[in-house]
């Protein structure tokens, strides 16, 4: 014989939310808290990273496709890479890299009123920090504890490390495609040169696929990405940075 299941009270209901948002905070704060003294950020001030949580994450994922992912990833010091890349990924990425502590809240301002406009939670508003504490330590995931954990990890960054070896590891690790990490193998993959060699207008193409590697191809010449190209391009020519032809 079945026993009929009663159901819940108001106040048994209230006690079950209340618990589980005890374990969700206790959770949480686990989380945060350990992002606190691990890991040893230190040691990125002169060790390579061999691999990252991004490159095991998207790696996990394909196997879980059943198909292999092979990682391109090669170390290249900040002198082998294109200055005309170094200054595109900054302008198209985070263009106060050089003079905020890890975070611009205007640009997060602005994103969280798109997001909330459009309904969605497409424009992140993160620096070039925040992505490297992402792409090294964590997971795409948008959940808000990864978040958190993003903010105290970009926060360690910024007190560990100067804003060149930043800017170096993030220009090595940071996803440009489907296996396809850091500037030397971007640079290999796209067009079967070394970074040092890229162009302005190839390294333009480089920097503004970097919000969505995955789904932008730098060489596939989509409008989107050609006018995004052109506006990096014509930013740099009135810094002074490069010379455009005239038509």
């Amino acid at each position: 014989m079945r026993t009929k299941r009663l159901p819940m009270s108001r106040s048994q209901r209230g006690r079950l939310r209340k618990w589980c948002l005890i374990a969700f905070l206790a959770f949480a704060a686990a989380g945060i808290t350990s992002c606190v003294v691990h890991p040893d950020i230190s040691q990125l001030k002169k060790e390579t990273p061999q691999t990252t949580a991004f490159m095991r994450y998207r790696q996990a994922a394909a196997e879980r496709e059943g198909r292999t992912l092979a990682i391109s990833y090669r170390w290249v010091p900040l002198s082998s890479i294109s200055p005309h890349l170094v200054q595109a990924v900054v302008i198209a990425e985070d263009d106060k890299f050089w003079v905020h502590r890890g975070f611009d809240f205007e640009a997060m301002k602005t994103a969280i009123k798109k997001d909330i406009t459009q309904k969605s939670y497409r424009y992140g508003g993160s620096t070039i920090t925040q992505q490297l504490a992402k792409n090294l330590f964590l997971s795409p995931s948008r959940d808000p504890i990864r978040k958190l954990r993003e903010f105290v990890l970009t926060w360690r960054l910024e007190r560990a490390l100067a804003k060149k070896r930043i800017l170096e590891l993030y220009l090595n690790v940071v996803e440009w495609g489907d296996g396809v990490f850091g500037a030397e193998a971007a640079a290999r993959h796209y067009y079967g040169k070394p970074a040092a060699g890229l162009s302005p207008e190839e390294a333009a193409h480089l920097a503004v696929v970097l919000p969505s590697p995955r789904k932008y191809n730098p060489v596939g010449g989509t409008e989107f990405i050609e006018e995004r190209a052109r506006q990096v391009l014509e930013i740099m020519a009135k810094r002074g940075l490069v010379e455009l032809e005239t038509p």
